[in-house]
């Protein structure tokens, strides 16, 4: 289970001081379920995730992986935790099977183990025809399959997903979405963070609205729907965020 309370970050920037990026976040993730993370670019979703997976320390509130607190127990919630950054980075040399290798062995898996899992990982994302292709020549798709296979080769209970169909063609971005229901239904305590409206709607037991540093709203699709008189998810968002012009100067104080 992952529970965050009252998470936040701060940082100082020289046009506009000290800037609340993550402000009292307080939510919950249940194993067997997906905890969407809906939000604009800039509104803080990257930085959230980034404290809960220890990659980022907050300055205030807590955050706790599978039992694990996220400042004192780094090393323990890290081995629990599959996470997939926005930016994907790829040793261009290896090929996609090394560079599975790679990180099943820096997360102390014997060599036979590792050997099954990408076995297993090839078939539920498509991979085999890549596998031994070196991962300078991939395409997009091919980068991002590489990625949630490397970052997922060690089993982890707690999988974070940081927009991981950016850029993706539609047949691939699906593939991926269909990867994450599985993970779920084998139980897995997922967070999906997107600003795509339909992937939200269509995958999450539970959404948190996340606007200009805060969450604003959260429930189960029904509930946000019952609450704000809307079926489409997109008005539901823009009226949680405070309307259209509300949106827009949070997105302008970003650039």
């Amino acid at each position: 289970m992952i529970e965050v309370v009252n998470l936040t970050k701060t940082f100082k920037d020289k046009k506009r001081g000290v800037v609340r990026a993550v402000d009292d976040v307080t939510f919950r993730c249940e194993p067997g379920q997906i905890y969407g993370l809906l939000g604009a670019n800039g509104a803080g979703k990257t930085t959230a995730l980034r404290m809960i997976a220890t990659l980022l320390k907050p300055v205030s509130g807590s955050a706790t992986v599978a039992g694990y607190d996220v400042t004192k127990d780094g090393a323990k919630v890290r081995a629990a935790v599959g996470f997939l950054a926005a930016s994907t980075a790829l040793y261009g040399r290896l090929t996609a099977r090394e560079m599975i290798t790679y990180f099943g062995r820096l997360n102390g898996m014997a060599d036979a183990a590792i050997r099954e899992r990408v076995r297993q990982l090839a078939d539920e994302l498509d991979m085999h025809d890549f596998l031994d292709r070196k991962c300078d020549k991939f395409s997009t798709g091919m980068k991002q399959k590489t990625s949630i296979a490397r970052t997922l080769v060690h089993d982890p209970a707690v999988m974070i997903f940081d927009e991981p169909t950016l850029g993706l063609d539609v047949m691939t971005a699906r593939a991926i979405v269909r990867f994450v229901k599985d993970c779920r239904d084998r139980g897995k305590t997922v967070i999906y963070s997107s600003h795509v409206m339909s992937e939200i709607e269509k995958l999450c037991d539970r959404i948190g609205i996340i606007h200009d540093g805060q969450l604003v709203a959260e429930g189960t699709l029904s509930e946000l729907q019952q609450r704000y008189a809307e079926t489409d998810m997109e008005e539901i968002f823009v009226k949680a965020v405070g309307g259209e012009a509300a949106l827009a100067a949070a997105i302008e104080k970003q650039l």
